[in-house]
């Protein structure tokens, strides 16, 4: 049983830290409500127009999507790296499939014009 007292001890603090931290903030936050203080601000200047105003193409979004998704599906490399003479053949087949996808992905959203900045 005296094996898992870390384990009760890492939930507690990871239940208790995000609690404490709240409470914290509402006790040194400001009590007052200031109609300037929710004005957008940008560089010293006032604005010019409504921040609902702006739309963004929706391939922006996309862009940012597939940013995402590429960058963090590398990361899978580094682990693969590491233990790349203990997986042997069968490592190596497993992420040449799993290259091979991504190739895929990264080439259907090229082909439709995902890629395209204007």
């Amino acid at each position: 049983m005296s094996a898992y007292i870390p384990i009760l001890l890492f939930i507690l603090v990871a239940v208790s830290f995000p609690i404490i931290t709240i409470l914290i903030a509402k006790l040194v936050q400001a009590g007052r409500h200031d109609p300037v203080k929710a004005e957008p601000y940008e560089c010293g200047i006032k604005p010019t127009s409504e921040a609902h105003d702006t739309r963004f193409s929706v391939r922006y979004y996309l862009i940012a999507v597939l940013f995402v998704v590429f960058d963090v599906e590398t990361v899978f490399l580094y682990p693969w790296a590491v233990m790349f003479r203990k997986l042997a053949l069968f490592g190596f087949i497993e992420m040449f499939v799993f290259l091979a996808i991504l190739v895929v992905g990264y080439v259907y959203a090229w082909r439709r014009g995902a890629l395209s900045w204007v």
